[in-house]
């Protein structure tokens, strides 16, 4: 895999910096909503023998009940269906607070109500925190 990167453009007001070369060139952007949050979400997938792998997916969510990163992680866990015992996370620092990862998804909140989560295969896990700490706030454009 190159060490390339490429510019992943705008989404709800967020500028995704880097996109690792090699994950699928099918892009799509789609808005949806669960348990009153919304999500606008860009993914990139290719074709496999079974149908479409999702190599990076990126989503703003923004909903009152994100509060706070523990609220974040308590949210996704319903969202993902995780137990959030078993869920192991370390920290990793974004902007000026912290984000959560598990290696293949990285989270962070960016204020009261918008966060950003970041997940790739584990073939990209590398790949994930340089992609998740690209993100950052930008023009209003090219929203979902």
């Amino acid at each position: 895999m190159s060490d390339e990167t490429c510019d992943g453009g705008l989404l709800d007001g967020f500028h995704i910096g880097q996109v690792p070369v090699g994950v699928g060139d099918e892009v799509s952007d789609f808005a949806s909503e669960w348990d009153d949050v919304r999500f606008a979400s860009r993914v990139w997938e290719r074709q496999v023998p079974d149908g479409y792998r999702a190599d990076l997916r990126v989503h703003v969510l923004r909903g009152d009940r994100l509060t706070d990163l523990t609220a974040l992680r308590d949210f996704l866990c319903g969202y993902h269906e995780r137990d959030p015992v078993e869920w192991r996370l370390v920290e990793f620092p974004h902007g000026d607070g912290l984000g959560l990862t598990d290696g293949v998804q990285a989270f962070w909140l960016v204020e009261p109500g918008v966060a950003v989560s970041v997940l790739t295969v584990p073939e990209l896990s590398e790949s994930l925190l340089p992609t998740a700490l690209s993100v950052r706030a930008g023009s209003s454009s090219g929203t979902v």
